[in-house]
């Protein structure tokens, strides 16, 4: 499985944009997926040739697939791990197994905090700290007096969100070579992943797990299950 864990092998990964044709619904099928290529060229997903146009655009033999959670196994996916001190590898490629039927790393939900971004743009002032870097499904807006990594004390604990969500905290979010690239305006820095590893155990956000589904909207407020 190929992805920006490894740019020296897919260093284009993060040129490419994908989206849906259409807002998913809950129960429906999924809707047609949009990808925007590098040179700005728009395909969808119904393309008959949508293979070999993605495999002329990374320089390698690409396959389109769904994930499906019955009857798909476990995929492995390469992460590259730079030489920098305080990685559990250095200047190596590694595998990893994701959850079956995914394409999930770890977990389906990353969280991450206003606090630890603001407390790791106090540590490293010349980096562009900034959430799309990190790329969670969910930003918690904390108050000016939670200290940074506050969500490092959430793990083990249950979330909820809104009228119905709640989210179990499972282990913090061990980051990787990725959130060094550029993207967009954000420049290529090491030093991202550096201050994470120095001061943070390499860690930035936390993963979840969903214990109970439902609609989460901008403003809904996070708080701890009662019975935690």
């Amino acid at each position: 499985m190929g992805g920006a864990k490894n740019p020296r092998k897919w260093g284009n990964f993060f040129d490419f944009r994908a989206s849906y044709a259409e807002a998913p619904k809950l129960g429906g099928r999924i809707s047609p997926v949009r990808i925007t290529l590098p040179d700005g060229e728009v395909v969808g997903n119904d393309r008959a040739d949508l293979e070999e146009i993605l495999s002329g655009a990374f320089g390698r033999d690409i396959a389109f697939v769904e994930a499906r959670a019955e009857g798909m196994t476990s995929g492995v996916a390469e992460e590259y791990w730079p030489d920098m001190a305080g990685l559990e590898y250095r200047d190596i490629v590694t595998d990893f197994e994701m959850p079956a039927g995914t394409f999930f790393d770890i977990a389906v939900v990353h969280l991450l905090t206003t606090a630890t971004i603001d407390r790791l743009r106090q540590l490293y002032p010349q980096g562009r700290f900034e959430a799309r870097r990190f790329r969670p499904n969910i930003v918690v807006s904390t108050g000016s007096e939670d200290p940074g990594f506050v969500e490092n004390d959430w793990i083990g604990r249950t979330v909820v969100i809104g009228d119905t969500v709640r989210l179990a905290i499972t282990e913090p979010c061990p980051r990787c070579v990725m959130i060094t690239l550029p993207q967009g305006d954000l420049p290529k820095d090491s030093g991202i992943l550096r201050t994470a590893a120095q001061h943070n155990g390499v860690n930035v956000g936390v993963y979840a797990s969903v214990v109970n589904g439902g609609t989460i909207r901008r403003g809904d407020a996070v708080v701890f299950a009662s019975w935690d």
